[in-house]
């Protein structure tokens, strides 16, 4: 599976289920402790994944089905607590041990990771940063945002990710829910481009950077 070190931390991304999902293991490598994020379908193939790990949380960017696929296999398997951003509290299949707000600390090993709250495509969407990491869930994309219900939640949307993750630093890699990585910087100079051109005001949708 595609792993990402940096000396600081390891990132395992496994792609899972019919729908494209990327689940995460996250690792301080200095203890061995580390934590999952996301719990889509084909659940084996991140419980295969895990090794010797010391799992000390399972974090879930959103209540979206697709997301939760193999949830109940994971949580079944892995004795660790369950945290969700609070919105999506009720959309998640049991009662997550703790429900996280912005800027909420998830502490692993000798890591810390920071939960940003950053709702749009679900009330509770919430990313999760680490150093120059972020695992943006179906917030943010490679060529644009996630799909929005309504031309409010887009607005929500937009609002979320200019403000909580394009002031991130040029550096910062983005690891989607879906898909292939990007970058702040590649997703700043597309923004720039959508926010430069006018839009209709119904846009709402799989909107592109690029394209819309």
């Amino acid at each position: 599976m595609p792993l990402h070190y940096d000396g600081e931390i390891r990132i395992t991304k496994i792609n899972m289920g019919p729908y494209n999902n990327n689940g995460y293991i996250v690792v301080c490598p200095e203890t061995n402790e580390g934590v999952i994020i996301d719990t889509p379908a084909e659940p084996e193939k991140l419980l295969n994944e895990i090794g010797d790990v010391d799992v000390k949380a399972i974090l879930i960017t959103h209540g979206h089905q697709d997301h939760l696929l193999g949830f109940s296999e994971i949580t079944g398997a892995v004795d660790a607590p369950v945290s969700s951003g609070t919105n999506d509290v009720p959309l998640i299949p049991a009662a997550p041990d703790r429900p996280l707000n912005d800027g909420d600390e998830i502490r692993f090993g000798n890591q810390t990771m920071t939960a940003l709250f950053t709702p749009g495509h679900t009330d509770g969407s919430t990313c999760y940063l680490i150093g120059n990491h972020l695992f943006s869930g179906d917030t943010l994309f490679p060529g644009g945002p996630g799909k929005s219900r309504s031309p409010e939640a887009l607005h929500t949307e937009l609002n979320s990710i200019t403000s909580k993750l394009l002031t991130l630093p040029d550096e910062t890699a983005v690891y989607p829910g879906h898909g292939d990585d990007t970058s702040i910087a590649e997703a700043r100079r597309q923004y720039t481009v959508f926010a430069s051109k006018s839009h209709p005001d119904d846009l709402c949708g799989d909107v592109s950077w690029l394209e819309s």
